[in-house]
């Protein structure tokens, strides 16, 4: 492109080589104002309907929205919801991407970055950096030994071929196996900090 090449924009490149030109980069050409940088959406995630009726999930939203008011954040928009980390077709994870590509926000906020995929965050946090959305990471990573972080990913990569393998024969099954998972996390988070702040286990 002429104007990338004579310094006159700002251009992003993707891995396949695409351009992503900045919101902030189209604004300035067009001599409008450009966002305050601090309009915030919060992201929410709680993997099974016990942890959501357990009041988990309703509790990670009221720690998102207590940090986005210690540094005075705008919050924009609550995306709440339940469902697999490892799932790539959430509602509310595309709702945050349509967001993202419309402009309506400058960072997204989270608590830890397994609420926002389980596999694959620095590709999520690569795209959304495309359209000049940050992503904010409240808590970082829980720290865990080698052998748990193991555990973890083959847990979880065990319930995504399972679910393939067996389909819907095996739901109820697998459904046992997810919330048995997830007692055994919440009881281990539980004795460590008090009310479940960090990340679930089964997906």
């Amino acid at each position: 492109m002429i104007w990338e090449k004579a310094g006159k924009i700002r251009c992003i490149r993707t891995p396949s080589g695409q351009r992503r030109f900045p919101r902030s980069e189209i604004l300035r050409l067009l001599g409008e104002a450009l966002p305050s940088g601090r309009r915030a959406v919060l992201y929410a995630r709680v993997s099974s309907a016990k942890q959501a009726g357990a009041g988990n999930l309703e509790r990670q939203r009221q720690r998102l929205e207590e940090h986005c008011r210690a540094r005075g954040y705008e919050v924009v928009a609550v995306i709440a919801e339940q469902g697999s980390g490892l799932n790539e077709k959430r509602k509310g994870l595309a709702r945050l991407f349509k967001m993202a590509r419309e402009g309506q926000m400058d960072l997204v906020v989270v608590e830890f970055k397994d609420r926002l995929a389980r596999f694959g965050f620095s590709y999520i946090e690569r795209y959304l950096n495309a359209f000049g959305v940050k992503v904010e990471v409240v808590n970082g990573d829980e720290a865990k030994s080698p052998q748990e972080e193991l555990v973890q990913d083959m847990l979880s990569i065990l319930t995504v071929f399972s679910a393939r393998l067996y389909g819907s024969r095996s739901k109820e099954f697998r459904q046992r196996v997810r919330e048995a998972m997830t007692d055994a996390a919440e009881a281990k988070k539980t004795r460590r900090h008090g009310d479940n702040p960090g990340p679930d286990i089964p997906g």
